[in-house]
């Protein structure tokens, strides 16, 4: 596969890109030479980039509404109150097999041209394998919410597993007093990946490899969010989007969210959502570089923070190409249409993978008046 005159995402550099099985085989300023039996697109001065990480989503809870009306102090705070005050609401989404709201969850993430997404919880049902769903961490909920955590932290058989876990959720005194209880039960030495970290301070950050910086779930929850432009000093910022309990789902607003705080310089933000987390989780993408896996996205829009699902032209995940804009269409001619479906995100086009009116179909059969909009 060739994909010719793109131009780079921040830097806006001309680049080509030839794809050979499911790695980056060759990159270059100039355009390639298009090989018999290649599918060969060209972009036309469109942006590229790695696909995104998504360091942190519950996959299964992508279908309930943002709950909450309030500013809370914690995160316990907020679980006791939407417990109490929207059991209806979760009611009906717990209704809904455990298997459809995994695979909606990973096409909220595809379409936004999130390629690999790090899913909090326990192994997914769901067989869909458009994006890459990344396990290879322990994941433990929280020193609050989770009782064994202690032990699941310790465990050693585990010793050399990062554990990716909730702290420092919230602005009270107890929610860094968390951190610390957590730090000093790491008795093990394991590699700890901290989500939110909204209480962290830069001593606490010692004692971790990462933080997975959610800020629109922070703000609404908290109305604040991680000191990141103190913490990048100490260790990695990743960046993820929690669910839509408490959030878009949509992860460019999420981005541009981030971006308005100014606590990363767009280099940096960049980095959370591309090579940071490929270092971290040690994955093999995240650059636009020989031998790395074809992960690759590309959009029609003047600037990478500009970009929504609408301006999404092309995603590649592992070599495949997994969604297409319909503008692409002429071009497609290897591409076999029976595997992909059309759908349409605020007026524009797409083919997709699979079968998403099926799957969104059987979602509604369990929650008719869920609202599942492409907007």
């Amino acid at each position: 596969m060739i994909l010719n005159n793109l131009r780079t995402a921040l830097a806006g550099a001309p680049i080509s890109v030839r794809v050979t099985g499911s790695r980056i085989a060759a990159v270059s300023p100039s355009p390639f030479q298009q090989a018999p039996h290649d599918l060969s697109i060209d972009l036309e001065g469109a942006l590229v980039f790695p696909g995104l990480v998504n360091s942190h989503d519950h996959l299964d809870f992508n279908l309930f509404p943002a709950l909450g009306d309030k500013i809370y102090n914690n995160y316990t705070q907020w679980g006791q109150h939407i417990h109490q005050n929207f059991k209806k609401e979760i009611a009906q989404v717990l209704s809904i097999p455990i298997h459809l709201r995994e695979e909606w969850g990973i096409y909220k993430n595809l379409l936004c041209g999130v390629t690999t997404v790090v899913n909090h919880g326990k192994k997914v049902r769901t067989t869909n394998k458009h994006i890459t769903v990344y396990e290879g961490c322990q994941s433990i909920h929280s020193v609050r919410f989770e009782k064994k955590w202690k032990l699941s932290l310790n465990n050693p058989l585990k010793k050399k597993l990062a554990a990716a876990i909730h702290t420092g959720e919230g602005t009270d005194p107890s929610s860094s007093e968390e951190i610390d209880t957590l730090s000093s039960w790491n008795l093990l030495n394991r590699p700890v990946i901290g989500v939110h970290g909204v209480a962290m301070s830069c001593q606490q950050a010692k004692a971790f490899k990462a933080l997975v910086w959610c800020p629109e779930s922070n703000y609404f929850l908290l109305d604040r969010t991680a000191n990141v432009d103190e913490l990048k000093a100490h260790l990695p910022i990743l960046f993820g989007t929690d669910s839509t309990l408490t959030g878009s789902w949509n992860i460019w607003e999420h981005i541009r969210l981030a971006r308005k705080t100014g606590q990363l310089t767009d280099q940096e933000l960049f980095a959370s959502l591309t090579i940071n987390p490929a270092q971290t989780w040690d994955l093999p993408c995240g650059e636009l570089s020989v031998d790395k896996d074809a992960d690759i996205v590309v959009a029609k829009c003047d600037d990478f923070f500009s970009v929504g699902p609408q301006a999404i032209l092309l995603v590649i995940h592992n070599g495949e190409v997994r969604l297409f804009d319909e503008r692409l269409l002429s071009q497609m001619a290897l591409i076999e249409p029976d595997n992909y479906c059309r759908i349409c995100i605020n007026g524009a086009y797409k083919y997709v993978a699979g079968d998403l009116p099926k799957l969104i179909e059987n979602i509604k059969y369990y929650y008719p008046q869920g609202g599942l909009s492409l907007t």
